[in-house]
């Protein structure tokens, strides 16, 4: 099975964040980076799937030169190889343009299945391996938390509301996208680290893709990035202790809604 995996390089979660200058993004000299966390186990799970059924996992990443650390992590985590899609063309592309290009990517390779993580830990939307699925024209299954695979077919696994999953079959080429929590992520060994040096990672820009021009032209634009204000009063509750009780769990139910 030819597994491909979709990673994506994210400021480090226990990163202590401050805003350029203009309060459009954080200051990346500030901050450490790191793979994305759900992709990380879209990774573990691909590897697993390739020590059950045979075949090669391939990583690939969409983000400026320092991604490329995200690309060798995953390649001595144990994945075969890697290629990295870096141009000036693909700075500040928005969700729908960054599958475009990942699927120009993928096309190339034609796995028999793609997985990525859920959504970015920077920006959350949770749109892009949807939206790849639909640029390669493969079925695709979301928050998913149990993969079972055939040769020609998967049945999956999907996280629901309140606590409720759902069991689906689909054929293959497939796009997934995978859920934290799926499995327990392996560290990279010495061993694996050394032979990551020796494997091979692709260097793709806008003309090797052969892409047309209007397939980069969306792009997103961050206005303004704050920290919400902080607000908080105090209340005091009079009366007999029954009355106070009733109050407290009164505003505790409509007003603080944690009960």
């Amino acid at each position: 099975m030819k597994i491909a995996v979709c990673i994506k390089q994210v400021p480090a979660r226990d990163a202590v964040l401050r805003l350029n200058a203009e309060s459009t993004w954080v200051r990346e000299t500030d901050v450490s980076f790191e793979i994305n966390e759900p992709d990380i186990y879209a990774l573990e799970e691909a590897l697993r799937l390739r020590e059950k059924r045979g075949g090669e996992v391939a990583v690939c990443t969409l983000g400026p030169e320092r991604a490329a650390q995200a690309l060798k992590e995953a390649l001595a985590k144990g994945a075969d190889r890697a290629w990295h899609l870096d141009d000036p063309a693909f700075q500040n592309l928005d969700a729908y343009a960054t599958a475009r290009v990942l699927a120009a990517a993928v096309a190339r390779e034609n796995p028999d299945l793609v997985l990525t993580g859920l959504q970015a830990d920077d920006d959350g939307f949770a749109q892009t391996g949807v939206i790849l699925a639909e640029m390669l024209g493969w079925p695709h299954a979301t928050i998913i938390m149990e993969i079972q695979a055939s040769e020609k077919a998967l049945k999956v696994k999907r996280e629901l509301e309140a606590g409720w999953f759902q069991w689906i079959e689909m054929p293959l080429p497939a796009v997934l996208t995978i859920q934290s929590g799926i499995n327990k992520p392996r560290y990279a060994t010495l061993k694996g680290i050394l032979a990551a040096k020796n494997k091979p990672l692709q260097k793709l820009g806008f003309e090797g893709l052969g892409l047309a021009p209007e397939a980069v032209s969306l792009r997103q634009k961050i206005s303004k990035i704050y920290a919400p204000p902080k607000s908080g009063k105090t209340e005091f509750l009079e009366g007999a202790s029954k009355e106070i009780a009733r109050k407290l769990v009164e505003k505790l139910k409509n007003e603080a809604r944690v009960i």
